[in-house]
């Protein structure tokens, strides 16, 4: 059964790939803006925050942000403080590479299931995903394929039909994303990045559980070099 808050999305996700913000919950929008604009640095670590602040920036009631700032707390990517605010976390460079290991054997059961358990618009979603992100690597879009990549991460959840993998994934993608977002222009090549994202949702979207699980390897592989090169070239400044 779906968590309440993944509701609406999975509304979206289930063979519809557009955004329809009036289908979300107004903790949901709260949750989807703090998260992106967390994740592209706009809110840049170490920035405190208030609920006040964010409410009138939003312009959404203060239960909802409230309840939006919950959950990124509890992905790690805000620290609320007591009587103080709220605090965006810093970015761990070092402890990317244990996110890994679990991201690693997590993501690649997510890609099996998937391409096992997947319905027919699930899989026809896939495939449209992995055509926008063919069209990000080709226009080296990187807030496009931030986007390609959030929903690819929602539909493999829903699809999947594992509820504790999509709670423990849901966990590690804002962090992971964030630190791409930061390092990405020091040590990843986005086109290839995107292709290989590209090649999981197409994999799953044909219903290829072993060619999935390839791909999700393959993509991890790459990632886990790129956090590799990012941990050397920041070496002296942590």
């Amino acid at each position: 059964m779906l968590l309440e808050e993944d509701a609406a999305q999975a509304a979206r996700a289930d063979g519809r790939t557009g955004f329809q913000a009036g289908a979300l919950s107004l903790t949901q929008q709260a949750y989807q803006a703090l998260e992106e604009l967390i994740v592209t640095l706009q809110l840049a670590p170490g920035e405190v925050l208030s609920e006040g602040s964010l409410t009138r920036m939003l312009d959404i009631g203060r239960t909802p942000v409230r309840e939006a700032l919950q959950r990124l707390a509890l992905e790690g990517l805000v620290v609320i403080l007591p009587r103080r605010g709220i605090l965006v976390s810093e970015i761990n460079v070092s402890s990317q590479l244990e996110l890994l290991r679990l991201r690693r054997e997590v993501e690649r059961l997510m890609c099996r299931l998937a391409a096992e358990r997947a319905t027919r618009e699930q899989r026809a979603s896939f495939k449209d995903i992995a055509a926008a992100m063919d069209q990000s690597a080709e226009a080296n879009n990187d807030v496009a394929f931030m986007r390609c990549d959030r929903q690819y991460n929602l539909l493999l959840a829903h699809s999947c039909g594992n509820l504790y993998a999509r709670k423990t994934m849901r966990l590690m993608q804002g962090l992971s994303r964030r630190f791409w977002y930061q390092h990405y222009k020091e040590a990843l090549d986005l086109p290839h990045c995107a292709r290989l994202h590209a090649d999981c949702a197409r994999a799953i979207g044909a219903g290829d559980a072993e060619a999935a699980a390839g791909a999700s390897d393959a993509l991890l592989n790459y990632i886990e070099a790129f956090t590799r090169a990012t941990l050397e070239a920041n070496s002296g400044r942590l």
